[in-house]
């Protein structure tokens, strides 16, 4: 049974649930109450879901300093029930009260932790979390959605980026690194965000603006054909104070689809990217031209790279690596079969 809100509300936008049927589980929208409020939204009517229910294991896909995650583990550790979260932080830091206390909770009493990152897990031991953890980072493709385009050698060498408009995300040392670039090239830039004007406004400026198309908002459905239209796939990202990239997502959706990729040196990025891709230190528009020539001059390490990206996520991240492996981690946490006990 998949609990799920009917949507989530975000930055000024509305995210509507994308309902897929799968053989084997059954999907159940419950309403929740403050949408939009990371740490504090919560389901009111998951306590009397689980009751009808009676599940043995219950996945609770939400961090563990958040109110939703307490709740749920309360509920169902009433039941009888095993739990286990998961979280992406990867950052060392203290929570304010109450969600210090919540998390304190959910870690004391949790009886098993996925990681989305390899640092995320030895956040978790520094807080005091003693239980076991599994990295299964909660993102993985389809190769068969995600998979490569038709050959597009005589096209202008493009360059992508997807995902938001922000600082953090590195936009604007994109539009740096590729202002200096030696030969013919063109930049897609999708995603919404804060930052976007500000950024339209840095492209004038450099005298690159038309070489820069600026795509609306995509729909996960249009994601393949945006990558198809890709040779190299760039996530400039960089850390703040209070985030650095915790996965990277688009890094293995461009892989899947056989795109070089070249990622900043924040967080998780390197990890993904292994030796399929190109990382450049993050902040540094230099450095970044530096990997964005080399790929703009170089026909065949880009073919390489990308058949590097394809076999990576099919080894590591597709959706079925990712359920075998929750799935290998639920097994771990069933009781063992009092029949199975020699006498």
């Amino acid at each position: 049974l998949a609990l799920v809100p009917p949507c989530w509300h975000e930055g000024g936008r509305t995210t509507p649930l994308e309902r897929a049927h799968t053989v084997g589980y059954q999907m159940q929208v419950l309403p929740m109450a403050w949408n939009g409020h990371f740490h504090l939204h919560y389901y009111p009517t998951l306590g009397r879901v689980l009751r009808e229910f009676r599940p043995e294991i219950v996945h609770i896909d939400e961090e563990p300093y958040n109110l939703a995650t307490f709740l749920a583990l309360r509920s169902a550790r009433s039941l009888g029930a095993r739990t286990l979260f998961f979280t992406w932080q990867n950052l060392f830091r203290r929570y304010p009260p109450p969600f210090r206390q919540l998390e304190s909770h959910v870690l004391r009493h949790a009886d098993y932790a996925l990681v989305g990152n390899q640092e995320a897990e030895a956040v978790l031991r520094w807080k005091g979390y003693r239980g076991p953890a599994a990295l299964v980072p909660q993102f993985g493709v389809d190769p068969q959605i995600y998979r490569p385009a038709e050959d597009a050698a005589h096209r202008v060498f493009t360059i992508g980026y997807a995902g938001r408009m922000v600082p953090a995300k590195g936009v604007d040392l994109l539009l740096e690194a590729a202002a200096g670039l030696q030969g013919a090239w063109r930049l897609r830039l999708a995603g919404a965000g804060p930052q976007r004007e500000a950024l339209q406004a840095r492209a004038r400026a450099l005298g690159i603006d038309g070489r820069v198309e600026w795509v609306e908002h995509l729909p996960s459905g249009g994601m393949p054909l945006f990558y198809g239209s890709l040779d190299v796939l760039v996530l400039p990202s960089r850390t703040m104070p209070n985030w650095k990239e915790q996965f990277g997502r688009v890094l293995i959706e461009a892989m899947a689809c056989r795109v070089a990729v070249v990622g900043s040196s924040s967080g998780e990025i390197p990890n993904v990217i292994g030796d399929a891709g190109l990382v450049f230190t993050e902040g540094d528009a230099v450095d970044l031209r530096a990997a964005l020539q080399r790929l703009l001059d170089g026909p065949v390490l880009r073919a390489e790279l990308g058949a590097r990206g394809r076999e990576r996520v099919l080894a590591k991240y597709t959706q079925a690596r990712i359920a075998a492996d929750t799935v290998a981690v639920y097994r771990q946490m069933q009781p063992p079969d009092p029949s199975l006990r020699s006498g």
